[in-house]
């Protein structure tokens, strides 16, 4: 099984888009039971915060819940614990470090550095676009799932 973290600052917008779309996408090509998906945040801000509405409204317009969800912070442990961990901008990537320490397994990437347009995802608490979020999301979670689908097989 492939074990995937997403994480953002808060994990109320993007990391559990992140986490919600590739669960959807997995779903829907039979590839559930290969993965487990998760998401949380490098702060202690939102930590028990139900997933913000504008992700939530975005995601519901594509047939995909988020019900159940609260904001977690990740821990030391998790950096063992998956094989992937996705961090939305190099701000996060940069409190995992602290966090983790040293990321001797070469587990931490940006989601979008999976695509032919590596870059920080922008966050719609500040921006207010989870349009925008959505496209990049989306991008990164397809790009990444061709990518692994690519080592199932091997």
């Amino acid at each position: 099984m492939i074990k995937i973290m997403f994480v953002c600052h808060g994990n109320i917008c993007r990391s559990p888009m992140a986490e919600f779309v590739l669960k959807d996408m997995v779903k829907k090509q039979g590839l559930d039971k290969e993965f487990y998906i998760a998401s949380s945040a490098t702060s202690t801000e939102e930590i028990g915060s139900k997933v913000h509405s504008g992700t939530r409204k975005k995601l519901a317009q594509y047939g995909i819940s988020v019900e159940g969800k609260y904001a977690v912070q990740i821990k030391k442990s998790d950096y063992e614990k998956y094989d992937y961990i996705i961090a939305m901008d190099s701000c996060n990537i940069s409190n995992m470090q602290r966090i983790f320490g040293q990321d001797s397994e070469n587990k931490i990437r940006r989601l979008l550095d999976f695509t032919e347009s590596p870059r920080d995802i922008r966050d719609p608490w500040y921006t207010g676009n989870f349009d925008e979020t959505y496209e990049d999301v989306l991008l990164g979670c397809k790009t990444f799932l061709e990518q692994i689908k690519i080592s199932i097989v091997d």
